[in-house]
């Protein structure tokens, strides 16, 4: 086996080595090859196991060791199983090939990971037969090497952090893992604090991305939005140093890959041209999504929001993952496909060249896997398209015809004409349907121009007017008239944009076209200015109320945090709710785009900052508040020590062991530890009410369990129970004022009850003679005179059942203040209703005054049931479910009641607000 050109062995080396470093073109010496010494020692010395082969600029360079210096080039090396001498014989049974790139760990990482550990440890024929203490072994070799590769320095001795280095993160979770490795072995500890807080942030999507093949498309498509959120978070974060441009680069890059190759994954499952259109419809469309939204997202970041935030601003030029963005431009090509193939279908007749044409329509795509998008398949797909629309060419001619007909038939209802365009818009693109509908393209072009004067009419009519009000900007909830506005105009600029894209989609070539669309980007230019004008106004207003003290927008660090207000005793927050509204509209109007100016954004800042405690504070004052409307009266006095020791730590907010200064927004571990003693303070508070009100609804059972006692015939149990009831109250007699104990006071002798009892059977029998002069629901009705008020409210709501030939359970309980209710077949007017945290006039709910009873009567309204569907007296927006008890003590719920409130349920809810019926 001598060193000659004939020699399989050294052909085999050769031509290997030929074709991994492309040499086939290039002129190098194989006769000096062949008589390579180190290529001999390899083939003919048993003892010789190694070959090395390495490009260097001298040509190709053999060697039997592995130098340190190879790391950084290519590197082919054939190495063998066995010490033998190589012949024709064991040629391809003793020699293995392997390369190296970048580095030996890089190299050993990709091998493990991608060949060796799917293999072992995921095959079931292997994974059987291999120890689970080496398959450990390997899955920790795996995850070693991986840490290594993730830091910049593989110099084992010297493990370095850099984080422009992204040579080791191929997917997102390496880059999910790498902060968490960082968290727990950075060298500072504010490397590690930094590294935990981004860990944390991108937890909220690491598991999704480490089972991504295991998710839906749909799945995936609500995890584009997520993760959008996730990077844009991570990137303005200012608690910590910023995320590096270049790495925050690399993870757009690598997330968007990740979305390709799944999309991909999940669609190469489908036969797109064989199975059902609806089924391939939906799985298209849904990952059209997933590019076009992450597309979209990294467009918006980097070009707009992320250039124009002043704390981490994105330098470099925007990013543009265009691979994703063909791949989605691909699969939208295959849904027209799909789609014209199914309105084909729909036109043309049942007949049998119908079915030889369209059985051939899709043979031009056989063997062509139309979601592998890359350069080399892009020739490929564009001739498929070709043939294909040969094929179908003689079926457009047909359907032309028909389709003018129905569209001819609909052309007079403008709305109508649009949603048939949009129907077959795939196949009015066609040139020659589109030639044929040139007469319905004009009329449709001509609608569309009468919709852009109806929006420019609209918009001029409604942009000076306050939002809300018939003249004004439709107004949406929890937005400011400045946000307000400018999504208000958001979505015109969408609709005509909308417009626009239909237009220029199916109408381009009209003469018409470039008038409108001068006339629609005039609109769109219109627009823009008006959005600009409400933030410019916005802008100067705030940076004007930033020099006035009494704006509510300063916020002083070094100033006292909150103070009893001498006038009404009430306690305040140094922290306006206007502040709390900046906050909202300064990150809205990011959102939105706007450039916030440099003061503004830095009150938001120390806002921001203070708002957590703030808002702890604030519940701490609303609690301190309303306090006394949660507590029963006559159980204040019980509570008085607790609540003096509550408000002396209010007055009492020094700073210091020696309590000099008081305590303010700047020095956080003081603002902390007082708030943690002033919530401390409320829930002992809280408690020991919630105590007291325990007690008291005690006492109120065991009051209902004597009042259901047969007073002739079982007295000895009343005096029982009434023994019982003093035992209990003499256990907390040393809290309980005289006050509270007397209203469990009672005869011994029943007949005080027996009155009361008598007081009620007379009210149900003048009930009685009521009903039966057919008189009962045209009066005024008190149910506090009831016994058991929720069932005669039930029985009304079966009448009402009967009377509608419905379910009950299709029926909703209303009330109205306005007159009678026209959707009920049955009704009463209800009266004898108290409430309680707030005041009603008969219109809408108002706060109490600080000279208010704390208990007010509600005027007579009208209830009744009606169907779900109905609408009701009142919109839901404007109302609150207020729940009716049978007394002050809310210990039994009678009903609901939707009680006009004018928005705001939230403010109700705080005060405690709620219905009870008056005392008998």
């Amino acid at each position: 086996m001598a060193g000659g050109a004939r020699d399989v062995r050294k052909v085999f080396l050769f031509t290997t080595t030929q074709n991994y470093f492309g040499l086939l073109s290039e002129p190098w010496d194989q006769q000096l090859t062949y008589c390579c010494p180190e290529v001999n020692n390899f083939l003919d010395d048993g003892n010789q196991m190694l070959l090395r082969v390495q490009r260097s600029d001298a040509g190709v360079v053999f060697s039997n060791s592995i130098d340190f210096a190879d790391t950084k080039d290519k590197v082919l090396v054939f190495f063998k199983l066995r010490p033998e001498v190589i012949t024709d014989q064991n040629l391809h049974s003793n020699i293995l090939v392997s390369s190296m790139l970048e580095s030996p760990i890089n190299s050993l990482y990709h091998a493990v990971r991608q060949v060796f550990a799917p293999m072992l440890l995921k095959d079931q024929e292997w994974s059987r037969h291999f120890d689970p203490k080496l398959q450990n072994l390997l899955s920790e070799l795996e995850a070693g090497l991986g840490v290594v590769l993730r830091r910049s320095d593989t110099n084992l001795s010297k493990l370095k952090f850099k984080e422009d280095d992204t040579q080791g993160i191929l997917t997102p979770s390496d880059e999910f893992q790498f902060w968490v490795e960082q968290a727990h072995r950075g060298n500072k500890q504010i490397s590690r604090e930094r590294a935990g807080y981004f860990k944390e942030l991108f937890e909220t999507i690491a598991r999704d991305f480490y089972n991504l093949d295991s998710l839906s498309l749909l799945e995936v498509v609500d995890l584009v939005e997520a993760t959008r959120d996730v990077v844009d978070d991570v990137w303005r974060q200012t608690e910590h140093d910023h995320f590096p441009e270049s790495r925050m680069l690399h993870l757009l890059d690598i997330i968007g890959g990740s979305f390709g190759r799944f999309v991909q994954k999940k669609l190469g499952t489908l036969n797109l041209w064989e199975d059902p259109y609806y089924l391939v419809k939906d799985h298209l469309r849904a990952g059209i999504s997933i590019c076009e939204q992450w597309v979209i997202a990294c467009n918006h970041l980097t070009g707009q929001v992320w250039q124009r935030y002043v704390p981490h601003p994105w330098k470099g030029e925007k990013y543009f993952p265009v691979t994703l963005d063909k791949l989605g431009k691909r699969l939208e090509e295959v849904l027209a496909v799909r789609t014209i193939h199914e309105k084909l279908l729909y036109f043309l007749p049942a007949s049998e060249e119908k079915i030889v044409c369209l059985s051939r329509v899709f043979e031009p795509f056989t063997g062509l896997n139309p979601v592998q998008y890359n350069p080399y398949t892009e020739p490929l797909w564009k001739a498929a398209v070709s043939q294909y629309e040969k094929i179908i060419a003689p079926a457009e001619q047909k359907i032309a015809g028909k389709l003018k007909n129905y569209i001819s038939e609909i052309q007079d209802s403008p709305q109508q004409l649009l949603q048939a365009f949009l129907k077959y818009k795939e196949l009015v693109k066609r040139p020659t349907i589109s030639k044929e509908l040139m007469l319905e393209r004009e009329t449709l072009l001509a609608r569309i121009v009468d919709s852009i004067k109806d929006f420019r009419s609209d918009f001029e009519n409604r942009c000076r007017g306050v939002p809300g009000e018939a003249s004004g900007p439709l107004s949406g909830k929890n937005l400011s008239e400045v946000v307000n506005n400018i999504v208000w105009v958001r979505q015109l600029e969408l609709k005509v944009d909308d417009t626009l894209k239909i237009a220029e989609a199916l109408l381009s070539d009209l003469s018409g076209f470039r008038s409108f669309h001068r006339a629609a980007e005039d609109l769109l230019d219109q627009f823009k200015l008006y959005e600009q004008e409400q933030f410019d106004d916005w802008s100067r207003d705030i940076q004007s109320g930033l020099s006035d003290s009494r704006s509510g927008l300063c916020i002083e660090a070094n100033s006292r945090i909150m103070e009893l207000d001498p006038s009404d005793g009430s306690l305040k927050v140094h922290y306006s709710d206007r502040l709390v509204i900046l906050l909202r509209e300064v990150r809205q109007l990011s959102a939105l785009g706007f450039v916030i100016p440099a003061k503004i954004q830095q009150v938001a800042n120390i806002a921001q900052k203070f708002c957590k405690q703030a808002i702890i504070l604030k519940q701490v004052a609303h609690f301190y508040n309303s306090i006394d409307q949660q507590m029963i009266q006559s159980q204040r006095p019980m509570m008085l020590q607790s609540a003096l020791a509550f408000e002396q730590i209010i007055k009492n907010s020094k700073a210091g062991s020696g309590g000099k200064s008081q305590i303010t927004w700047d020095n956080p571990e003081e603002l902390e530890g007082y708030i943690q003693k002033l919530q401390n303070a409320a829930q002992r508070l809280a408690t020991e009410n919630r105590k007291l009100r325990k007690w008291h609804t005690i006492f109120s059972e065991k009051v209902v369990v004597l009042m259901n006692i047969d007073l002739l015939r079982q007295q000895q149990r009343w005096k029982d129970g009434l023994q019982e009831l003093r035992t209990g109250l003499a256990s907390v007699e040393a809290q309980c004022p005289v006050a509270w104990q007397s209203r469990w006071e009672g005869p011994e002798d029943p007949l005080q009850y027996l009155r009361g009892l008598v007081t009620r059977a007379l009210a149900i029998q003048n009930w009685v003679e009521r009903a039966e002069k057919q008189a009962l629901l045209s009066e005024t009705l008190d149910l506090s005179e009831l016994f058991h008020p929720d069932t005669f409210l039930n029985a009304l709501r079966q009448e009402t059942a009967r009377a509608m030939g419905c379910s009950v359970d299709s029926l909703k309980f209303v009330a109205s203040w306005k007159g009678r209710l026209p959707e009920a077949k049955l009704q009463i007017k209800m009266g004898g209703l108290l409430l309680e945290g707030c005041s009603f006039d008969g219109s809408r709910l108002s706060e109490n005054q600080h000279d208010s009873p704390s208990v007010s009567p509600v005027p007579t309204c009208c209830v009744g049931w009606i169907c779900q569907g109905a609408y009701g007296p009142y919109s839901p927006e404007e109302c609150i479910s207020l729940p009716v008890y049978t007394s002050a003590e809310r210990d039994r719920v009678v009903t609901n009641i939707d009680v006009p409130c004018g928005g705001s349920p939230d403010q109700w809810v705080q005060c405690g607000a709620a219905l009870f019926l008056k005392n008998q």
